[in-house]
């Protein structure tokens, strides 16, 4: 869990956290900030099971308000880890 970040609308808000799958590479971490409806793929090229996968995440609210980002990984062979 990340916490909560705050930040302001129309300023760019970073965060970042880490992946692991404990046995096998992660093929991408997805982000969605809308409750899941939709994913968005960044692949994790030169991942291997034997590191933690560090991302970051980056964007610019349009408007004032609260936002959730969902982040999940997507193993090598295709499952996914929440």
């Amino acid at each position: 869990m990340i916490g909560t970040v705050y930040g302001r609308a129309g300023e760019r808000v970073e965060l970042s956290g880490y992946a692991d799958d404990f046995e096998r590479p992660i093929e991408a971490v997805q982000f969605s900030l809308n409750d899941g409806r939709t994913w968005t793929d960044y692949p994790c090229e030169g991942a291997d099971a034997e590191r933690l996968l560090r991302w970051r995440f980056e964007f610019v609210p349009e408007r004032a308000g609260s936002y959730t980002l969902l982040v999940r990984s997507k193993k090598d062979l295709g499952g996914l880890s929440h």
